[in-house]
């Protein structure tokens, strides 16, 4: 199904975790990293389209996310003609995608790369949010950034401890006491209080 322009209507997936890590998938046997993202069908929403891609790439109901948000627009990336297969060539343009953000309320173990006969990736981790582009194939680039850009403003604020835990800086509810030679009828009872 493309537009009259040549371009196919599709979806893109950034998935959070609740360090606002992002999952990155490395596309089956070859050494690109990608974000989930796949076709719109006939008849399907940009929504419905996201669920299905979001179950068939990496085993996801929608019981395990929470949509944060999604591009206001369509983004347009033009696939160069050695990746056009020779038929489409001529008519098919590229893809023009809506970027969901959505926040992972499952677990990491509800991640499933082989939910479908067909896998898309076959592995993943978790990242930094703004992705090494260096590692996604060149004419998807300008389109991640993009979306990365769009969909920053809506990234889930983590609460004061949290950033502090992942920057490596304590802030003051979070400091240790010390004490130099406590005795052990001083400490017998005491309840320790590890930080994150």
């Amino acid at each position: 199904m493309l537009d009259r322009d040549g371009f196919r209507p599709n979806v893109g997936i950034v998935l959070l975790n609740q360090k606002n890590q992002v999952f990155w998938g490395k596309r089956i046997r070859t050494h690109s990293w990608q974000f989930p993202q796949g076709g719109i069908d006939r008849g399907e929403t940009p929504e419905q389209a996201m669920f299905r891609e979001l179950h068939e790439e990496v085993g996801l109901q929608p019981e395990h996310v929470a949509i944060v948000a999604r591009t206001r627009d369509w983004l347009r990336y033009e696939v160069p003609d050695r990746y056009i297969r020779r038929d489409a060539r001529g008519h098919y343009k590229g893809q023009k995608q809506i970027w969901f953000l959505l926040q992972l309320t499952g677990f990491d173990w509800h991640l499933n790369l082989r939910a479908t006969e067909h896998p898309e990736f076959d592995a993943w981790r978790w990242n930094d949010y703004w992705v090494p582009l260096d590692a996604v194939v060149d004419f998807k680039r300008g389109v991640y950034e993009m979306a990365l850009t769009e969909l920053s403003r809506y990234l889930p604020r983590q609460d004061a401890r949290t950033r502090f835990a992942n920057s490596g800086f304590r802030g003051p509810a979070a400091q240790e006491v010390h004490t130099p030679e406590a005795s052990p009828a001083e400490t017998q009872g005491a309840e320790r209080h590890d930080t994150p």
